[in-house]
């Protein structure tokens, strides 16, 4: 079984797109066809508006994935702030060879918004408001070959660029003052960081019906694995100091990759590690690799144009065997 996740950055049609999807298309099919994934968790992919239909949908994803293997797949997706149709951006696609029995988006299901004063003076006498998050999780229950269920949980955590705050910018790229960047920074990273507790929670709660759970947490986490929102996620002995928690903790699967292949997304120069695959340990016994598809990956701060044509994050794909034994 493969099992891969691939933020393709706003993927769109029409005058939403900064390249024409027949341009992105040409580029991104060949690469979702070389992951030759199971089960695939994208991220990024917006909604379009229909004719007479009341509700956006995900007419790009459609053309895109028209003639692939995945046109055939199981689908479900993440919907828009009334609960119906696709939101207009960054919707979370999780499709599947094998039949999803269940699904759900989880957003403040298990924790409350964080509340924030703020410091703006144009709000400064404001009461606390709450921080949400930007997007669910998406949880999948898929009907895998063996006696146990998978559970996919594909997520897309804030991005580490400064949120906005009342009063905080002169134009729509330019701060007004460092400390207003300051508290529009602080804002993504509680985003990011209450959401991975959200993760935390959703995990525990799955393994608390089945301690034996194959559960995958797969997304862009714009996080490496020794910050915040992954050691959250993770739970490591090592930070809880209880070995009767050991098996609630989830492997980072890329950590078994060679530290020279070992990115999905390349900074001004700086090779990151982004996007991740997490396991329980049940699901580990079973891992036997995982593949970095980051060759000729551009800089995304350096040669934006390049690299919205496909992407600049790596798409990553996981393989395990369909036993306990592993590999």
């Amino acid at each position: 079984m493969r099992l891969a996740t691939f933020n393709i950055e706003n993927l769109d049609i029409g005058p939403d797109a900064a390249v024409r999807l027949e341009t992105r298309t040409a580029t991104l099919r060949p690469i979702l066809e070389r992951l030759a994934a199971d089960v695939l968790c994208l991220q990024e992919v917006n909604g379009q508006h229909v004719p007479g239909a009341p509700e956006r949908r995900l007419v790009a994803l459609d053309a895109l994935l028209q003639g692939t293997r995945y046109a055939a797949y199981h689908r479900v997706a993440t919907t828009g702030p009334s609960g119906v149709g696709a939101a207009s951006v960054h919707n979370l696609v999780t499709l599947s060879r094998f039949p999803i029995r269940a699904h759900r988006e989880v957003r403040h299901d298990l924790m409350r918004p964080p509340l924030h004063n703020s410091l703006s003076d144009a709000a400064k006498d404001a009461p606390p408001q709450p921080v949400t998050f930007d997007r669910p999780l998406l949880l999948a229950v898929i009907d895998v070959p063996g006696p146990r269920l998978l559970h996919v949980i594909n997520l897309h955590l804030r991005a580490a660029r400064a949120s906005p705050i009342a009063g905080g910018k002169l134009d729509g790229t330019t701060w007004r003052t460092t400390g207003g960047w300051a508290e529009g920074y602080f804002l993504s990273s509680l985003k990011r960081t209450a959401q991975a507790l959200e993760l935390r929670l959703l995990v525990d709660q799955l393994l608390a019906d089945d301690p034996g759970a194959l559960i995958a947490v797969a997304g862009d986490f714009n996080a490496e694995d020794h910050e915040t929102p992954v050691r959250l996620a993770v739970a490591e002995q090592d930070q809880t100091g209880n070995a009767a928690l050991a098996a609630l903790a989830l492997a980072v699967l890329d950590r078994a990759v060679p530290d020279d292949r070992r990115w999905s997304v390349l900074h001004r120069g700086r090779a990151q590690m982004l996007d991740h695959i997490l396991a329980s340990a049940e699901l580990a016994r079973r891992f036997v690799r995982l593949e970095v598809h980051n060759d000729g990956l551009t800089d995304e701060a350096i040669d934006d144009a390049a690299c919205v044509v496909g992407s600049s994050h790596a798409p990553l794909v996981a393989e395990f065997t369909t036993n306990s034994q592993g590999g």
